[in-house]
């Protein structure tokens, strides 16, 4: 119970950088793996900004050997060493030490930049446990190191040198951050989108992990980063020569649009170079430029359809662009920078994109008619899939159990809070797990072999499919725009599936139909994946459940070191049929001592390229896949 006397002794002052160790989540978004790597975004953001207002041409990442120490070089001009005239500290040491300094609040040192805050250096400094700055400027290079965003020596003067640029080595901290371990691809694919935006940047990043150079240079920048898009996602195009817009004065604006026949709308923006993945007012501008000059259009040239109504989701159904915006002062939601909220840039983008895209489509009238005929036939499977949708929302949209599906076995908690929907593989181990559950608390769904692939297949071709189609039933929050989170049935979505090869596709097929077509679920932290055992260890009088090989492996090393003299008996399961309802209980099913992993996207864009090339039409992806990837290949469970 606390205190009656409460006076100002109890308030407690966080000086310096010790709010951001206090609380990392209000500055980098978590402690986990996308917070780790943002990290590298805050510097590598800086390093950009001198490069898109002509300071730099080079930047340089190093992903040390160890794997968890990273270093960002740029030939820009190199941070100020001269004594700040408010502090009387060097401006290096101001701005890795203190909250909300830098350069970049006032016009004269930067046109545009991304690092607005004011706060990504220091935070960075705040959160590791080794960070030197390395400066090259005035003809002689300078050096200083900090720990956990204190200073550990004075800037001292290495010696001279020419040229001038920012070297930032930085180490996180293990205090911090519960797994220490950069994703090389992450921060390559970080780069190679950061030579897109900006031409004729130069980058390279060195792997020591794995002992490779990776070059970065487009010099057609937005154009090569929407072909490489279109040619990942592996969709066809309605027309060759997208769309291309270039605007430097005032509102420095670049896109590329083109219409694809693809069945969703993909759009990547950045403002100052930063990915903006939850959107925002520069993307609502565009949308609203793009509907209204796709609508001049048809109204021009009389080529309104007939017994269908074009709405804006039509016209954007297919369509792949890049925009990127450059902005002096642009309100962010947030450190972690993925949302723009500037109001003003709706009607600024709308107003310079609506014309020139209208001006685009008059003057290559055949490529504009591909596009119009591509919108109505858009139109036209909207419609027809409509009633079948409304079908599926009929059926789950019902607040009693009549016209749940017949092999639901559903739980007797009347609420959505600790519930439980345990999504299984087969008749056979759907028996198991109705014997074995929490009646009050756990509903078992069983589904009939593998469920359809639903990358790249119509709404309609997906609502004609029982298994998912039942899904969607029990989960009861409908699908597509009748989509409603407050109906959902279950606290919990849970994958059980084997724990061998098989099972696994099982769940990816599951992950990819939920992806597509119910993200909400994923965004809000719904969907789990249950951890069934693949092997049972007796030993002695002891159980061991071993989730995996190396699992199995880790035990019996455990057990030679222990220097125990019993023999291990070790059975495999062939699927969770084989196993008692009690045995499931207790190592799948029971909240005290099963493991669930949350299923949760941390990179839209990757996310979307790996699911697209591994599930969708075209094999030649999943053949590069397999095929850079068959070294790492130890056994094939086939």
């Amino acid at each position: 119970m606390g205190s009656a006397n409460y006076t100002a002794k109890d308030i407690t002052v966080l000086e310096g950088l010790d709010p951001v160790r206090k609380r990392p989540g209000m500055y980098i978004g978590g402690v986990g793996s996308a917070g780790l790597h943002h990290l590298i975004w805050e510097i590598l953001d800086n390093a950009i900004d001198e490069a898109m207002n002509g300071y730099a041409s080079n930047i340089r990442v190093t992903l040390h050997a160890d794997g968890s120490s990273i270093t960002i070089e740029d030939d820009g001009r190199g941070i100020p060493i001269d004594k700040h005239p408010v502090t009387k500290k060097s401006a290096l040491e101001v701005i890795f030490t203190m909250l909300h300094a830098g350069a970049k609040f006032e016009h004269g040192s930067y046109k545009t930049a991304g690092g607005l805050h004011g706060v990504g250096a220091s935070v960075v400094n705040a959160l590791s446990k080794e960070l030197v700055a390395t400066v090259t400027r005035d003809g002689a290079r300078w050096e200083m190191r900090f720990k956990q965003g204190k200073a550990t020596g004075a800037l001292k003067k290495i010696g001279p040198a020419r040229g001038t640029g920012t070297t930032i080595y930085f180490h996180p901290d293990a205090a911090i951050f519960p797994k220490i371990e950069f994703d090389p691809a992450l921060i390559r694919d970080r780069l190679e989108v950061a030579s897109y935006l900006h031409k004729g940047l130069k980058v390279l990043f060195e792997d020591e992990t794995d002992k490779t150079k990776s070059h970065f240079e487009h010099r057609e920048g937005l154009i090569d980063y929407l072909n490489a898009i279109v040619a990942a996602r592996g969709t066809k195009r309605v027309h060759d020569t997208p769309f291309s817009l270039n605007k430097d004065e005032g509102l420095r604006l670049d896109l590329v649009l083109q219409w694809t026949e693809s069945t969703d709308e993909h759009l990547r923006s950045y403002v100052n170079g930063i990915p903006t993945g939850s959107g925002g007012t520069h993307e609502n501008g565009l949308r609203a430029g793009l509907g209204k000059a796709v609508r001049n259009f048809i109204e021009t040239h009389n080529l309104s359809p007939k017994g269908v109504t074009l709405t804006a989701e039509d016209i954007r159904e297919g369509v792949t662009g890049v925009l990127s915006i450059f902005i002096q002062e642009p309100q962010f939601q947030g450190q972690t920078k993925d949302r723009l909220n500037n109001s003003e840039l709706v009607s600024a983008v709308d107003s310079v994109v609506r014309p020139a895209l209208e001006h685009w489509l008059n003057h290559n009238i055949s490529v504009a008619e591909a596009i119009v005929a591509r919108i109505i036939l858009a139109a036209r499977a909207r419609e027809a899939s409509r009633a079948a949708q409304a079908e599926v929302s009929r059926r789950s949209a019902t607040s009693t159990r009549l016209n749940l599906p017949g092999k639901l076995s559903d739980c007797t908690n009347p609420t959505s809070e600790g519930s439980e929907l345990f999504v299984v593989e087969g008749d056979s181990a759907g028996g198991s797990a109705k014997q074995g559950r929490d009646r009050a608390r756990q509903a078992i769904l069983p589904l009939r072999g593998k469920v359809l692939n639903t990358e790249s297949v119509s709404l309609a071709k997906v609502l004609e499919n029982k298994e998912l189609s039942d899904l969607v039933t029990a989960i009861g929050c409908g699908l597509g725009k009748s989509f409603d989170l407050a109906r959902l049935r279950y606290g919990k979505i849970i994958i059980l599936a084997d724990a061998d090869s098989d099972g696994n596709h099982i769940a990816t097929l599951l992950l990819t139909f939920i992806y597509r077509h119910l993200p909400q679920l994923m965004a809000s932290g719904r969907i789990f994946l249950a951890q069934p055992p693949l092997y049972r260890i007796d030993i002695g009088k002891d159980t061991f459940w071993a989730l995996d090989d190396a699992h199995r492996d880790a035990i019996l090393k455990q057990h030679d070191r222990n220097g125990s003299r019993a023999r291990p008996e070790i059975t495999r399961f062939k699927g969770l049929g084989e196993m008692m309802p009690k045995v499931l209980w207790e190592t799948t099913l029971n909240p005290r001592t099963r493991r669930l992993l949350r299923v949760e996207i941390t990179d839209q864009i990757v996310t979307d390229r790996v699911i697209n090339e591994l599930m969708g039409k075209d094999a030649s992806a999943r053949f590069r896949f397999i095929m850079e990837r068959a070294e790492e290949a130890e056994e094939l469970d086939v």
